[in-house]
């Protein structure tokens, strides 16, 4: 069994710490807040009617704008309460509780590959350091040939850029663009956050 990642550890201590992160979302999302731009990002990578997988998918926000775009998503998170929140909010997609560090989906009769990979909301930084390369692998065997990953974090949260990135490279994946944001902006080493797409071959 993989080591718990830190979100798993936050809900074991605070178990009402996933449904107030889903109402967060709802207020956000009810507000009228810009929860798009990830999406968008995957979308322009792509074209229609491709094959995405969320990887880490939360309650469903980017997977959700990613089919009502017409593409067929996937979405997965190893928390089920987030799922049951994309089930009940996000109908359309499949969703999946799966934790991305034993991630098998052809073992769950999801045998098809990706034509992208997204992995938005700081997800990465909140594996366990000893699953990173292994999520990595895992994500990049369940890419089309082709295919791209879009991955985005923030600095300051325990996993350094460069060490992401050799990590990443470390098993297959090829860094095509380095942004420092969502809407395209070039990304510097001293920029606070990392967009990578990368490529799998």
């Amino acid at each position: 069994m993989a080591e718990p990642s830190a979100w798993t550890q936050i809900t074991q201590q605070d178990p009402g710490h996933s449904a107030a992160y889903v109402e967060r979302f709802r207020t956000m999302a009810a507000d009228g807040a810009d929860l798009a731009g990830e999406a968008r990002l995957v979308d322009a990578l792509l074209p229609r009617s491709a094959r995405v997988l969320d990887a880490g998918c939360g309650p469903g926000r980017v997977g959700a704008f990613l089919a009502a775009a017409g593409h067929e998503v996937v979405g997965v998170d190893a928390d089920p309460v987030l799922i049951a929140a994309a089930e009940a909010d996000h109908p359309g997609p499949r969703w999946v509780v799966a934790d991305l560090a034993e991630l098998d989906l052809p073992a769950l009769g999801i045998a098809e590959t990706f034509d992208a990979i997204v992995c938005a909301g700081n997800v990465m930084t909140f594996l366990a350091p000893s699953t990173r390369r292994e999520v990595l692998r895992r994500l990049r065997a369940h890419l089309a040939p082709g295919g791209r990953a879009a991955i985005g974090f923030g600095a300051g949260r325990g996993y350094p850029f460069e060490e992401f990135l050799d990590d990443a490279r470390a098993v297959g994946w090829t860094d095509d663009v380095l942004l420092s944001t969502w809407d395209l902006r070039p990304w510097s080493p001293d920029a606070d956050f990392l967009v990578a797409v990368l490529s799998g071959v």
